[in-house]
């Protein structure tokens, strides 16, 4: 839930004056309370005008990351790093851990999403210009692939018509040897 900067500073004055602002419905007591201690912190630590909703897209550099890392790594608090610039807590203690498992890199940005299954299909590939003399290679290959697909169909047809001679030879000796069981039966 998005809360207005006037809200966010009358809890925080009535917090400060010992009383707690009546929950809103549909949050837990505790949760709205912690919510509201933060909100002072971060009031305490960096003014009033950080309560203000600020653009939550912002792209933070590798530098920038790395910095509020090293105030991490000289022993501040995740918590209080992260009021003080701003961001959640949470995305700061996983800057600091990727910092831990891959250094400066884990800090650069990633592209975000899925990976895609079979990346080299989806990249689309410009081909260099080709010189003459590639050119007429190509075009020499072409024709030579032409040619042997033109060989393979006759031998296939060759193939064809002898399966086909032979097949009918084998069904006249049949026919001649079904002849010949069939008079002597007769007899």
């Amino acid at each position: 839930m998005r809360y207005s900067y006037e809200f966010k500073m009358k809890c925080v004055e009535l917090y400060r004056q010992g009383i707690w602002m009546e929950t809103p419905e549909g949050i837990r007591r505790k949760r709205f309370h912690d919510t509201i201690r933060t909100w002072a912190r971060i009031e305490e630590s960096s003014g009033p005008e950080a309560l203000r909703h600020r653009n939550q897209n912002k792209e933070w550099t590798a530098e920038e990351r790395y910095e509020l890392v090293a105030k991490v790594l000289a022993g501040q608090s995740c918590k209080s790093v992260a009021i003080s610039a701003g961001i959640n807590d949470g995305m700061l203690y996983k800057w600091v851990r990727k910092y831990k498992l891959l250094g400066y890199n884990g800090l650069v940005n990633m592209k975000k999403g899925r990976p895609s299954k079979d990346p080299e299909m989806k990249e689309k590939i410009t081909p260099a210009q080709l010189t003459e003399s590639e050119r007429e290679e190509l075009i020499r290959l072409r024709a030579e692939i032409e040619y042997m697909k033109a060989e393979n169909e006759v031998i296939k047809k060759e193939i064809a018509l002898r399966e086909e001679k032979e097949a009918a030879r084998l069904k006249a000796k049949r026919q001649r040897l079904s002849k010949n069981s069939v008079t002597k039966d007769t007899n």
